[in-house]
């Protein structure tokens, strides 16, 4: 095959947050909705730095190769000259397009300079009341090193001249975060809090005259590294690491485009930034502040609000004899997690018949009523066994709170497999029936236990009471909790050991079926494709003449339409109200589609490093369900992203009449599955 068939993994992300930034570029978008995306791209570009920038620069450093046809160095440059764009682009939109836009809704962020005196006396007042005394000055002298600038910090640089001597001296000034990103007004005008602060310099260095002051900003690296064979306790060694992640290496510099060369000199000395870490952009900085904005009352601003259903099968129904009956397929947010997830764990809970209950735990909720179920169960003296991602990133300090809540509750709380992420979303429910049997009710989804995440990110979740599946939970928490190497199950595909070795099969099978004349196809939805066997595979599928439609909301490095190569292969995007989170598998099988639904997305780390799980659905009505949808995003007729053989997306939402093409969310919405209302 070509050596070029794969294209660069952190440049496909990168293209990925242009989309959202796309979101926030179209007028079409209710207004707010642009702000957020706004918010959505700045705190995207920050993790993305602290993750996949940070990996590279440690890789450079250390000399680790990496599997990729770049060197770190090379990736480095490309993804600085594409940030560099992109955080142009970004920068416009908010100041040639969102804020004008926003001003005309009564809604401004104004500066300083704009304010009336009236509104100047209240910042004041405010300031010595509310920042002034969590405002720490350090100067910077022979006596008075650099001060360690902690990441994703908003930052003052400052220069003072002391009129009696003419000695100049530079000050950094951290905006503490418990203050809001904007200083509100009235409910209509907003001040950026550095603004607040700038203002008042002549109070913080009484005496001194200001020459100049520029925000500046700060990424570091934040991803952890823990040897869990080397450690007795994976929980201290984790917290160990949570407290040094904010001294980790900078791999970002963010300063005002007026910043002074001075300025910028001594932050780039005291740093160690280079010319490609640093990135201009017009203030004020930390779009991802923008969020603050969502939260006002203005909803004609907004999507229209939607209220999630209740399945019928559910209503005025007892849970457990519905999901004896027949298993459920739910999706959120069209269908409700309060009332079928969050009310599965309360039941078992409380029902007195109930004698255990097992789950995972990868994400969840600061207030989480599922955590507090769980915690009730264990009260009750059902037997509880919880398993806690504690190294799920950017979650690890609030898993680790949660694990020891759980733990003093009487829950029996393990931390997964050594060397591997346990990212399945799993529940188990046994029961004890009338006639004294055990029973056990099983939820298997592709979305975490999370009830503010289930709001806006569109999974999947399945409840079966099906034997086979019962069982297979039970091996596979065996496997979780104990010893075991076990490969095989009845419905269930397991990472790290059999999912990509069955995946593969499929797809090798779809191609044989295709060799005989028989109904060929291969139709996937994931977050991610990057992982090259897959691809590969894939590759020889479409040149054996089996069409593959993949929907993929962020990275993909699989080239579609190339001829020779994947002419039969075709990539969507859709990015929206909701996020995309569901991963679906369609396996044609000659004319009876094996369908599947889980947690795994299409990368090395999720087919060998975690342990994922995929769910076989086999009820035809709920099989035909998820082969619509999966049509119905692939569709010409369909709003989407089209991902083009050089690695470009061209976004498609109106025909070539110029009719507006179908919007895949807003028709789920009245699918007759979902009955969706608007609240």
């Amino acid at each position: 095959m070509p050596a070029d068939r794969f294209m660069n993994r952190e440049i496909g992300w990168l293209r990925f947050n242009q989309r959202v930034l796309e979101l926030a570029e179209d007028t079409e978008q209710p207004l707010l909705e642009r702000a957020l995306f706004l918010s959505i791209f700045s705190s995207n570009l920050d993790e993305f730095f602290m993750v996949r920038v940070a990996g590279l620069k440690r890789r450079l450093a250390t000399g680790v190769t990496v599997a990729s046809r770049q060197s770190p160095r090379a990736q480095l440059s490309a993804i600085s000259e594409v940030t560099h764009e992109l955080m142009e682009r970004h920068a416009k939109c908010f100041h040639s397009s969102v804020a004008p836009a926003l001003a005309e809704a009564g809604i401004r962020i104004v500066r300083w300079n704009d304010l009336t005196r009236d509104e100047a006396q209240y910042l004041h007042r405010f300031f010595r009341r509310t920042i002034y005394p969590v405002l720490t000055p350090f100067a910077v002298d022979p006596s008075h090193p650099f001060p360690y600038i902690s990441g994703r910090s908003l930052n003052l640089a400052v220069a003072v001249r002391d009129p009696h001597t003419g000695r100049q001296t530079f000050a950094r000034i951290k905006v503490p975060s418990v203050l809001p990103r904007f200083i509100e007004l009235d409910g209509q005008r907003f001040v950026p809090v550095e603004d607040v602060i700038s203002a008042h310099l002549p109070q913080l260095f009484e005496g001194m005259e200001i020459q100049e002051h520029h925000a500046f900003r700060v990424t570091r690296n934040a991803d952890l590294e823990v040897d869990e064979d080397e450690t007795d306790d994976l929980v201290k060694s984790l917290e160990q690491e949570l407290l040094r992640r904010r001294f980790g290496p900078l791999v970002r510099l963010e300063v005002e485009e007026t910043i002074s060369d001075g300025i910028l000199a001594i932050l780039r000395e005291e740093l160690g930034a280079v010319e490609e870490e640093i990135y201009r952009v017009p203030g004020p900085l930390d779009l991802a502040g923008l969020a603050q904005l969502h939260r006002l009352d203005r909803p004609e601003l907004k999507y229209p609000p939607m209220v999630p259903v209740e399945p019928r099968a559910l209503a005025q129904n007892d849970f457990f004899a519905v999901v004896r009956e027949r298993e459920l397929l739910v999706q959120h947010p069209y269908e409700s997690f309060a009332t079928t997830t969050e009310r599965f764990v309360e039941l078992a809970a409380s029902d007195p018949k109930v004698v255990a209950i097992k789950q995972t735990l990868y994400r969840t909720s600061g207030d989480s009523p599922i955590v507090d179920s769980l915690i009730e169960a264990a009260r009750a003296g059902k037997e509880v066994v919880v398993l806690v991602e504690i190294k799920a990133r950017f979650d690890e300090q609030n898993n680790i709170r949660w694990a020891r809540k759980l733990e003093e509750a009487g829950c029996h709380v393990v931390y997964g497999v050594v060397g591997l992420k346990t990212h399945c979303k799993i529940a188990l429910v046994v029961r004890q029936e009338d006639d004294g049997s055990l029973r056990r009710y099983c939820h298997i989804g592709t979305g975490n236990y999370n009830p503010s995440t289930a709001r806006v990110y569109e999974d999947f979740g399945l409840f079966s009471a099906d034997p086979e599946v019962g069982e297979d939970l039970s091996d596979l928490f065996n496997h979780l909790t104990g010893f075991s190497r076990k490969k095989h199950y009845r419905r269930l595909l397991v990472a790290p050991y059999a999912l990509r070795e069955a995946l593969m099969r499929q797809i090798q099978h779809e191609i044989a079926n295709h060799a005989r004349g028989q109904p060929a196809r291969i139709r996937i939805k994931v977050n991610s494709l990057v992982d090259e066997e897959v691809i590969d595979a894939l590759y020889t599928a479409s040149r054996a003449g089996v069409p593959v439609d993949l929907w993929v909301r962020g990275s993909c490095v699989l080239r579609p339409g190339v001829q020779g190569l994947s002419e039969t292969i075709r990539v969507r995007s859709i990015l929206g109200r909701f996020l995309e989170h569901s991963r679906v598998f369609v396996f044609e099988n000659g004319g009876e589609p094996q369908v599947w639904i889980g947690s795994a997305d299409l990368m090395p780390r999720n087919l060998d490093r975690r342990v994922e799980a995929l769910v076989r659905i086999v009820e035809p009505e709920q099989r035909a369900r998820l082969v619509a949808l999966m049509d119905l995003a692939m569709a010409d007729s369909t709003s989407s992203w089209r991902l083009e053989p050089d690695g470009s997306w061209t976004r498609l939402t109106h025909d070539e009449e110029g009719n507006r093409l179908r919007d895949l969310q807003t028709t789920l919405r009245g699918d007759r599955h979902l009955r969706v209302v608007d609240g």
